[in-house]
């Protein structure tokens, strides 16, 4: 069996936003790009599972929709433990033509397999590639994922719920759209899988004739915050009435 794990490529959380062209692109020089973190987590989960000797899975591979700058990444997920990648060559606009580029690829996939893809991206914060993909694929899809085990061929998945967890049984092939707790911590690649990753395939193909539903008109950076102000402990009075008329939280 086989896992594939849909991979966003975003900026690090560490990034200077900036945008160009009156605001309406992101500017994308002196960028670092890494893993969207909850597709990191998939992928570490995905690995945990093709190691454990009481499943059939037996090859995670990871699929990006985007450019040729996306690689670097891609060949660093392949370090942390992927067997393949899959590049489609485009740069996508929207969810809507990330999912249908997804889709039209897996509608070929003829291995018994499911799909794992996070809840959303640590930049646009769309969370609709997901749910997306299952429609277009016709499968069925489990969201906030926060569990997945394998006895056999079956898999069971866990979703958080108030006062306890949920779990479910779903037939091959689904879409699990997972959250935080899918894994602990993702996995970093050792020296061995960074040299192996040079071996991997990453196949890149074309992508299927499509438009993007949707567009940008512009973006806006939020206000500045103001400055810190220090409060003496012997002058509460004056942090009250801060907190009642300037932050107006009380």
């Amino acid at each position: 069996m086989k896992i594939i794990v849909c991979l966003g490529v975003v900026p690090d959380t560490t990034t200077k936003v900036k945008f160009s062209g009156d605001n309406k692109e992101f500017d994308t020089s002196g960028v670092q790009w890494v893993i969207n973190p909850w597709d990191e987590l998939a992928l570490t989960r995905a690995i945990q599972l093709k190691e454990d000797a009481g499943n059939t899975v037996d090859k995670v591979v990871v699929i990006t929709v985007g450019s040729i700058t996306t690689e670097p990444v891609i060949r660093k997920a392949l370090a942390i433990g992927a067997d393949e990648a899959v590049r489609i060559d485009v740069a996508p606009k929207d969810s809507y033509e990330v999912a249908f580029q997804l889709s039209e690829f897996l509608k070929n996939e003829q291995d018994q397999h499911f799909v794992f893809a996070g809840i959303e991206s640590s930049d646009y914060n769309g969370a609709a590639v997901g749910g997306m993909l299952a429609e277009l694929l016709g499968v069925n899809s489990v969201s906030s994922v926060s569990g997945l085990e394998i006895e056999g061929e079956k898999p069971r998945i866990f979703r958080d719920i108030d006062g306890g967890v949920e779990t479910l049984e779903v037939d091959i092939p689904f879409v699990a759209i997972v959250q935080k707790g899918i894994a602990i911590e993702p996995r970093i690649p050792a020296m061995r899988g960074i040299m192996m990753a040079r071996k991997k395939t990453l196949n890149v193909i074309p992508p299927a004739g499509t438009e993007a539903y949707t567009g940008i008109t512009g973006f806006e950076l939020p206000e500045p915050k103001p400055p810190c102000k220090i409060i003496e402990s012997e002058n509460a009075k004056e942090l009250i009435n801060l907190l009642q008329n300037e932050a107006k939280i009380l």
